[in-house]
């Protein structure tokens, strides 16, 4: 496996760093509550230890006079651009051998960890990265989805040329500071060696839980790519490995920051089920958080969060208010929570307005007390006279039949 050491570079084109730990800090306290609304969406569920996000909203750049598209680009300079693999068939991502390796038999599985040389350039020719002995698992995301698509396509010993847009590399976004938004890149790949990875049940806790930071570090990357499907996949690899069974003994401090990793993940995951819609799925996760640390705050806040967006507002409240309690001076949560209860209000409103035309009374004076929050299952008496009436007509009728007969 890659080195942790290797993992935090900024520089890798495929590994996405933590940041300053001060900007790890400040948004591992408030930021992460702003209330998702209006033009400030983006930051609403920003998670604990992320990189910075000055990146994050930049607008893409204008397209450069003198980008050219793949086929006449780096293609053309490696050779005939009729040699050249469109890997996914949309023109976007493609591959062509320089050096040929050993025979397809020798290709990469998924799941099997594999080292790389990869030197990475601009459409310009700029060098942004080069590197000697890149070590990932493939098939995990850990890299671009452009070294993890093409990798396992790799023979050994080949050496190959990938073309490749921005959506599989660094997307609207770019990387600070040496790759522009939308940016195309030429990845040159040697494939040098693949190898089963590690059995987690042999793993030691320092092990176990450098491995599964590095998934959780991968999901942070692409929740701020807003690739929120990528970042559950990473951080559910990332609770897979926590969550494996162990032949080795750990000590109480290496469970504990086991615990810790686990945490940090499911909050991370119920904030990117969120912004996909799955309401069910994110509340699940914000209560095993729960389970572990019943006084967590962001995963009070993101549950209130869901009961809120299935219009639990009754349900939602009061979990705001403990997160509010826990932390009270937190502008948001006081946003939230005052939202909520007009919210509340203006559904109790609806409710008893058609209650009272239920009735067919529109005076205040005469709505039941017990309607306050949810509409009794009651039924006017002249509909019930009603109905009584037409079943004792139909008995009649039944028996005079009988008689008849």
């Amino acid at each position: 496996m890659a080195s942790s050491g290797e993992e935090r570079r900024s520089g890798s084109p495929g590994r996405a760093g933590t940041g300053t730990e001060a900007a790890a800090a400040q948004l591992d306290t408030a930021e992460d509550f702003e209330v998702l609304e209006e033009e400030g969406e983006e930051d609403e569920d920003d998670l604990s230890e992320l990189p910075p996000l000055e990146d994050v909203g930049r607008p893409p750049a204008p397209p450069r006079e003198e980008a050219q598209p793949p086929e006449q680009g780096a293609g053309d300079a490696a050779g005939d651009s009729q040699e050249w693999l469109d890997v996914l068939g949309n023109g976007l991502l493609k591959k062509k051998t320089l050096v040929p390796g050993q025979g397809v038999d020798s290709r990469p599985q998924k799941g099997q960890d594999v080292t790389i040389r990869l030197k990475a350039t601009l459409e310009d020719g700029t060098v942004v990265e080069e590197d000697p002995a890149l070590t990932f698992t493939l098939g995990d995301c850990d890299v671009l989805q452009a070294l993890d698509l093409c990798v396992q396509l790799l023979e050994m010993g080949e050496t190959a040329l990938i073309v490749s847009e921005a959506k599989y590399c660094y997307g609207a976004q770019g990387r600070s500071p040496d790759i522009p938004p939308n940016a195309s890149l030429t990845l040159e790949v040697e494939l040098l060696a693949a190898r089963d990875a590690p059995d987690l049940e042999l793993l030691s806790g320092k092990e176990k839980i450098q491995l599964a930071n590095r998934k959780r570090e991968r999901g942070n990357f692409f929740y701020q790519q807003a690739d929120y499907v990528l970042a559950i996949n990473s951080y559910d690899i990332a609770l897979r490995i926590v969550g494996s069974s162990s032949k080795v003994d750990f000590s109480p401090d290496e469970e504990a920051e086991l615990l810790d990793v686990k945490v940090k993940c499911l909050n991370n995951l119920a904030a990117s089920q969120l912004k996909l819609d799955h309401f069910k799925a994110a509340l699940k996760s914000c209560n095993l958080v729960l389970e572990h640390q019943p006084g967590n705050i962001k995963a009070l806040f993101r549950k209130g969060k869901v009961l809120a967006q299935q219009g639990e507002y009754r349900e939602a409240i009061p979990i705001l208010k403990a997160a509010l309690k826990l932390e009270p001076s937190n502008k948001t949560i006081h946003a939230e929570l005052s939202k909520l209860v007009k919210k509340h209000a203006d559904q109790r409103n609806v409710e008893t307005e058609m209650y009272r035309k239920m009735l067919g009374n529109p005076s205040a004076a005469s709505t039941p007390r017990k309607c306050k929050d949810k509409l009794p299952w009651s039924i006017p008496w002249k509909w019930l006279f009603g109905a009584t009436a037409i079943a004792l007509g139909g008995v009649a009728l039944s028996v005079v039949i009988a008689a008849r007969n």
